[in-house]
């Protein structure tokens, strides 16, 4: 809610006078990039615009530029813009699949410092595998050439739905052994006991979730409706709305993996005739290990894929079918702009599939201006959201006014 500009200056969202975050979000989101600019769009005198960018100089979070262009119709000289510095921190990121994941150090812009990918199996347990997590973020900062006291914060992906609030998976059908356990707390710990750094914020969502919003942010910041449907050992979905991840009233939105399709086919979550239960790596899996062919999990089929295998190809195409055939309830309730098909499983034969059963399902209104994509972003993709996750947390305007407090400053 903005209110009228006065000698005061404009509210925020908040009710009051803008301060240094919303300062700090005007520049880090290009609409206003100039002390004249912050001026004319919180209505503050220039006095206080000046104290207030002051503070975020001092936090280091912000740098001068280049001139930018004369504001004065009567010349003079060019004003000074504002830029957001990247290079007070850094930001750790992984992405957690079933028995393989990947972590990365990341610029607080996106910028890939560092990354490594490896075997970790969630059957493991949350306490072993956010420990070895813990060893692999140490290693990382040594390779990106940070220290651990320039982490500003953690992000984390997990294959599970994810109470946003606490940050603890709530029943997740492929992490047993997970469900409520405090991810943030073991995670934090572990990175303190690898590098001797102080605990630092850790987020946690759901990988589709983080998927979505790496793509969205990245490739279709214009698109307010995007979906990303995940195809791995399991299927889940991410839903990006006007810029926001949508998560529902628990982290339960997006679980598509467990609408009933009318198979009889046992899912890991314990009901039968789950979409998971016919469509995912997993079950194209299971039904290749059925006629000989060693698959066991949704990257063995993607390797199978990749060689040009005919029966994985048209195991594929049948499941991609099958999640055509949800995915046009999906598009017709959310009406997306962008529908966008990653995972294990997202190559030609089951693209294929999702958009025979879709354009077949949904009413031509429902698709008239609907892309259907592939993943930009690749594996890359949660890694890219959970460090945005965390950016935008820590810098979202009321928490600047936290942390510079914090600080001092």
């Amino acid at each position: 809610m903005t209110g009228r500009p006065g000698r005061t200056g404009r509210t925020t969202r908040s009710g009051g006078q803008a301060g240094a975050g919303d300062l700090l979000e005007l520049v880090r989101s290009g609409r206003a990039t100039t002390r004249g600019a912050l001026q004319q769009a919180t209505g503050l005198s220039r006095a206080t615009v000046g104290q207030r960018l002051d503070r975020l100089f001092r936090a280091g979070w912000l740098r001068e530029g280049a001139g930018g262009p004369v504001e004065s119709p009567l010349g003079g000289r060019p004003s000074i813009t504002l830029e957001f510095d990247d290079a007070h921190a850094v930001v750790l990121a992984a992405d957690l699949d079933t028995r393989h994941a990947r972590a990365a150090v990341l610029s607080l812009t996106g910028e890939m410092l560092a990354e490594h990918s490896g075997t970790l199996v969630v059957e493991d347990g949350p306490d072993a595998v956010l420990g070895e997590l813990g060893r692999w973020f140490a290693e990382l900062l040594e390779k990106a050439g940070h220290r651990a006291e320039e982490v500003c914060g953690i992000g984390l992906a997990v294959p599970g739905p994810v109470d946003s609030e606490t940050g603890r998976v709530v029943q997740p059908p492929i992490m047993p052994g997970w469900d409520g356990y405090d991810i943030r707390g073991r995670l934090a710990r572990a990175f303190s006991e690898h590098t001797g750094a102080g605990r630092v914020p850790v987020l946690v969502d759901n990988d589709a979730n983080l998927m979505a919003y790496g793509e969205q942010r990245t490739g279709y910041p214009d698109c307010s409706a995007f979906v990303l449907v995940k195809v791995s050992t399991g299927i889940g979905a991410g839903v990006v709305v006007d810029g926001s991840v949508y998560r529902g009233v628990d982290g339960g939105a997006g679980d598509i993996g467990h609408i009933r399709v009318g198979a009889d086919a046992l899912c890991r979550c314990g009901s039968y005739g789950c979409l998971a239960a016919v469509a995912s790596g997993g079950a194209v899996a299971r039904r290749l290990a059925e006629t000989g062919v060693p698959a066991a999990s949704g990257s063995d089929v993607r390797d199978l894929l990749a060689s040009g295998h005919p029966g994985a190809a048209a195991l594929a195409r049948e499941a991609g079918r099958r999640v055509g055939d949800v995915l046009a309830t999906v598009v017709t309730l959310l009406n997306p702009g962008v529908l966008m098909i990653a995972g294990d499983l997202a190559g030609t034969p089951f693209l294929t599939g999702v958009r025979e059963l879709l354009y077949q399902r949904a009413l031509p209104r429902s698709t008239g201006h609907l892309d259907v994509v592939t993943s930009r972003l690749g594996e890359r993709a949660g890694l890219v959201g959970a460090g945005a996750l965390v950016v935008e947390y820590l810098y979202a305007p009321e928490r600047v006014e936290e942390r510079l407090l914090a600080m001092g400053v």
